[in-house]
């Protein structure tokens, strides 16, 4: 069967951070460019296949007098009920464009993208989903629109197994309580997800397919061609249609340096950006994942779906580069 991909005319996602289906948002326009085909890097231009690091455009973000504080990541989830106590505010961050600024200099050097937004995804959990995080960024502006983040309850283990998985996972960064106060089962994140990707008019579910004039981008293949097909098989769901095509960073990289970067962290020190916040945290990684993003956007690299699924056999697993990492 086939997926047919969805284009629907919608006006610019809103440029406010919301955590929740229910609060306003604030519209602008901006014309839906036409579809363009996806090609492979060895068709671009030679000056579009090779990129050198700039001077680092993403330092460690800072403001005048204020220190880095992590965010909280009950927030991050719709879920924090101490807005309005100080000493919480001045513990946690909840903002997430503070991570994420982009210098206005350095938006006018983006090469024009097939895309219209890049949706960062780094999952956590190696036997099953922990945390589902996900960041839209704008391809034109760089800027984070939105983001999505749920801790996942495994669907197969014990509790006692589920609380020395969770201790182990995440009790050295300080949130193991968190986890334990918010997780939900992955069939209700998808279920969640998918209002969300709906309310941004990036997926419809009458319609099905792909995303509309948008890509997931990861950091290797291992989270969309691996983990989330096994993810649904556990949880008994059909693996979504939107999850038949990615981005994987670091073939771009690849591509676009000529060099190979074996991760997140390799890329980061090769672009000298420090690292934010804690590594193997989900929702920290894709905020750096997205902040390497913003960097390489900002040298001039041009983004293009790097793994597609067979439609009809979706276990089969297209790579469209010939340069990959492996």
């Amino acid at each position: 069967m086939s997926f047919p991909r969805a284009i629907v005319t919608r006006p610019l996602l809103p440029l406010l951070f919301s955590t929740t289906l229910t609060k306003p948002f604030i519209k602008t326009s901006r014309p839906l460019p036409s579809m363009r085909p996806f090609t492979a890097f060895a068709s671009l231009p030679a000056s579009q296949q090779v990129g050198e690091p700039s001077t680092p455009a993403f330092p460690a973000p800072k403001r005048s007098g204020e220190r880095w504080k992590p965010m909280c990541l009950y927030y991050t989830q719709g879920k924090c009920t101490m807005m309005e106590d100080p000493a919480h505010m001045e513990k946690f961050n909840h903002d997430c464009s503070r991570d994420l600024q982009v210098k206005n200099s350095m938006s006018n050097l983006i090469c024009s993208q097939h895309l219209d937004y890049f949706l960062v995804l780094d999952l956590e959990g190696k036997i099953e989903i922990l945390e589902f995080p996900v960041l839209i960024i704008d391809a034109k502006t760089m800027n984070v629109v939105d983001f999505f983040h749920r801790f996942v309850r495994p669907t197969e283990m014990s509790e006692k197994r589920i609380n020395e998985y969770i201790e182990g996972k995440y009790g050295k960064f300080g949130v193991d309580r968190v986890w334990h106060d918010t997780a939900i089962p992955f069939k209700d994140v998808l279920q969640q997800f998918e209002e969300w990707l709906t309310l941004h008019q990036l997926w419809r579910e009458e319609v099905g397919g792909c995303l509309n004039q948008a890509a997931f981008v990861t950091c290797g293949n291992w989270d969309l061609k691996t983990k989330v097909p096994e993810q649904c098989k556990v949880a008994k769901v059909k693996l979504p249609s939107y999850f038949m095509e990615w981005i994987n960073l670091k073939d771009v990289y690849l591509n676009f340096y000529k060099r190979r970067a074996t991760g997140m962290m390799t890329m980061m020190k090769e672009l000298h950006m420090p690292l934010l916040g804690s590594h193997h945290l989900g929702f920290d990684d894709s905020k750096n994942i997205a902040r390497v993003l913003q960097h390489m956007l900002a040298d001039g690299a041009i983004l293009q779906i790097t793994a597609r699924r067979d439609h009809n056999s979706p276990e089969k697993v297209e790579f469209l580069f010939k340069n990959r990492i492996r």
